[in-house]
């Protein structure tokens, strides 16, 4: 799930920390890495839903990447937009605040939707950078009464599903959304580089 790359749109809270063209060059990078990292040989069908209109065109959303709606309403009422958008069948959603992630957390999220019904990557914040869910059972309470953006996210969330649903966990990621994030995930990864997008224009597609 993403949105326009845009300053003022994208990681305002990163922005009060290191300045809104640095946060916005970082989170286009991030996508981009994410949308290549990801779009390998694979044994899933990869969607890129935004909080837009799917014919928006910018350079870190890549043609070949298939693009959905998110919806509208909270957090909450997109994914579950997704999630009711989509075939039956698993499905894994992940953000673009954790540019950790590898082709090899999301087959584990998919092996582990084999015998669970729901699977998580939690983050250092409280939030989670992945939820997927097998959809062999209904969850009719999901993402009802969360806290998002704060640290019950994640525990907001297992209480909305029914209590008999299996439940995995993955590994402890960082999301990105502050300057200190940015720096614990700078100490893991080593130096970060940002793109080259310092002069598009804030209000702008960039060009393909």
């Amino acid at each position: 799930m993403g949105k326009p790359p845009l300053i003022g749109r994208v990681k305002t809270r990163l922005s009060d920390d290191i300045g809104a063209v640095p946060a916005v060059q970082f989170y286009r990078q991030s996508v981009t890495r994410l949308l290549h990292r990801l779009d390998l040989p694979r044994e899933w069908s990869l969607r890129l839903a935004v909080n837009a209109s799917p014919d928006e065109h910018y350079a870190c959303w890549p043609d070949h990447v298939r693009r959905m709606g998110q919806g509208e309403g909270s957090l909450g009422d997109r994914m579950k937009y997704v999630l009711d958008s989509l075939p039956p069948g698993p499905v894994v959603i992940i953000g673009t605040d954790s540019p950790q992630v590898e082709p090899r957390h999301i087959r584990e999220a998919f092996t582990a939707l084999g015998a669970a019904d729901a699977v998580f990557g939690p983050a250092e914040d409280g939030g989670y950078w992945l939820i997927g869910l097998a959809r062999r059972k209904p969850a009719p309470a999901l993402f009802d009464n969360v806290q998002w953006s704060t640290p019950y996210a994640l525990d907001d969330t297992l209480m909305s599903l029914p209590e008999d649903f299996r439940i995995r966990m993955l590994e402890e990621l960082i999301d990105v959304d502050t300057g200190e994030d940015l720096s614990a995930l700078t100490d893991s990864l080593g130096p970060i580089r940002f793109g080259p997008w310092a002069d598009v224009p804030p209000s702008e597609p960039a060009a393909e």
